[in-house]
């Protein structure tokens, strides 16, 4: 039984994944499936995941086969609470740990050491740019008040062990700094997708995925366009797929 809060709602992700999402908080988009997507599928590997939200990507992480375990790291109390109740409500809560506080406090020691792979769909924007985000919770989740983008990294990096994998979905005017503070983290970027709203417009998210220690040579995929038809919000064919498999290895040649 799923006992809701007055500002919460109840969603149905896929067959097998429902979701309590707050109605006046951060709710499941794009940006979130596509980062799923990009993680490669190994069951037998353990995972990080640095700011939850509701636990979306690490739901469809753990149910789509692609880790065994995952860490959550949350700054937002109520946000860590939800990603507990989050995986209750799927049966996964022996599969994932929430851990409220900073990234830029994470350790290895946390998770019961070094992981496989570290994930995250952090903030996009700087601290001090664009208009505030009415109320604290999406301030916190899309300006960089708690942590940079360098100190995501920096986080991954304690986390992974050496030749773990680092994915990330971030905005392509910030994708400069993205690939710097992961340099200076010694997370090296392997492979690059870029996303487009339509063939008409630029791109609106980049996904990276980094390697720790390895050696430089980036992969960039074909463009990924998501709507064949924006005004009817028709998908592309390729969106479809990715949707229908929760899958991008079929776009990069490094299976």
């Amino acid at each position: 039984m799923c006992t809701l809060e007055p500002n919460e709602r109840l969603d149905y992700v896929n067959e097998n994944l429902r979701l309590i999402q707050k109605t006046d908080g951060l709710t499941f988009g794009t940006d979130a499936y596509l980062l799923a997507a990009m993680l490669r599928a190994n069951p037998g590997q353990t995972a990080a995941e640095l700011g939850g939200g509701t636990g979306i990507i690490s739901l469809l992480c753990l149910t789509k086969n692609k880790a065994r375990h995952v860490t959550i790291w949350e700054i937002q109390e109520e946000y860590a609470l939800l990603c507990r109740r989050n995986g209750e409500l799927n049966g996964l809560s022996d599969r994932m740990d929430v851990v409220c506080g900073n990234v830029r406090d994470a350790d290895a020691r946390m998770c019961a050491g070094e992981v496989d792979l570290v994930f995250s769909n952090p903030p996009y924007m700087k601290a001090d740019s664009g208009r505030d985000n009415a109320g604290t919770a999406m301030n916190i989740a899309r300006r960089e008040q708690c942590g940079t983008i360098a100190d995501f990294c920096q986080a991954a990096s304690r986390l992974l062990k050496y030749g773990g994998r680092f994915c990330t979905v971030y905005r392509p005017d910030r994708f400069a700094d993205l690939v710097c503070a992961m340099r200076e983290a010694k997370l090296e970027p392997k492979r690059v997708l870029f996303v487009y709203p339509d063939v008409a417009s630029p791109p609106c998210l980049v996904l990276t995925e980094a390697k720790k220690g390895a050696s430089s040579g980036l992969e960039t995929a074909p463009p990924l366009i998501i709507y064949g038809d924006e005004a009817k919000r028709v998908y592309t064919p390729a969106m479809d797929r990715i949707y229908e498999t929760c899958s991008m290895v079929h776009l990069f040649r490094d299976k």
